[in-house]
């Protein structure tokens, strides 16, 4: 019997990546939904959720109300601790829906680096990104919420990936992105904010190169590694 996943995507192009194959082979029939546009319906319905990234923030509830539906739309969920995968902005929104703090940091992370697993980060799905420079794309960072696991963090950012038991998974960084020729659609469609950071896209052109497929490899090991060890 097929299981539900509900994917919610804030930008076209920050979709499921790697991580779409690794759902239906493992049974998933996955349900998009546009954030903003799209009704979202009982939020604990779906057997497995799945919150993407996208350029605007937390904060932004004023000029983007999508940002306080979803925190709600995620807050019963997430107490009823039901299958929730958040990256980036979705894991900021998953945080910021248990009650964490999420803010600007003092500069953005934008690259190809290795990620510092914790001890609990080794024990988990992550030790599959042991020693593997991972996609991170963000201004924003996430507190990890109270009662949550601290897996993983970098020299820029602390706080890179929280655990709540083995059913709730917030990641700062990008596992499921970072390989050519996709990555191409990131540099053009965030090719203004990188070129206020001063970032040379053809530096993460060779970084892809370098890096994307064994980042493919890994990060389809740990959602792999993830989903198997959800409760039946």
């Amino acid at each position: 019997m097929s299981k539900s996943a509900l994917i919610l995507h804030h930008l076209a192009f920050e979709d499921l990546g790697s991580f779409g194959p690794v759902l239906e082979e493992e049974g998933y029939r996955l349900n998009h939904v546009e954030a903003g546009i799209d009704a979202l319906p009982d939020s604990r319905g779906p057997d497995l959720v799945v919150v993407l990234g996208g350029p605007i923030g937390v904060n932004d509830a004023e000029a983007y109300p999508c940002m306080k539906s979803e925190r709600d739309w995620l807050a019963p969920r997430l107490a009823a601790r039901r299958p929730t995968l958040g990256i980036c902005l979705g894991a900021q929104l998953m945080a910021a829906a248990f009650g964490a703090r999420v803010a600007p940091m003092p500069r953005k992370e934008i690259g190809f680096s290795g990620l510092a697993l914790t001890e609990a980060g080794i024990n988990s799905p992550l030790r599959h990104l042991r020693d593997v420079p991972v996609l991170h794309w963000h201004g924003e960072a996430f507190d990890i919420p109270d009662g949550a696991d601290t897996l993983a963090g970098t020299a820029a950012c602390a706080t890179q990936a929280f655990a709540m038991g083995p059913t709730v998974l917030g990641l700062q960084f990008h596992p499921e992105a970072g390989e050519m020729p996709a990555l191409e659609r990131w540099l053009i469609g965030h090719s203004v904010e990188l070129a206020e950071a001063r970032i040379d896209p053809a530096s993460l052109r060779r970084d892809a190169i370098a890096h994307g497929p064994a980042l493919r490899h890994a990060g389809q090991s740990m959602l792999r590694a993830w989903l198997q060890d959800l409760p039946a």
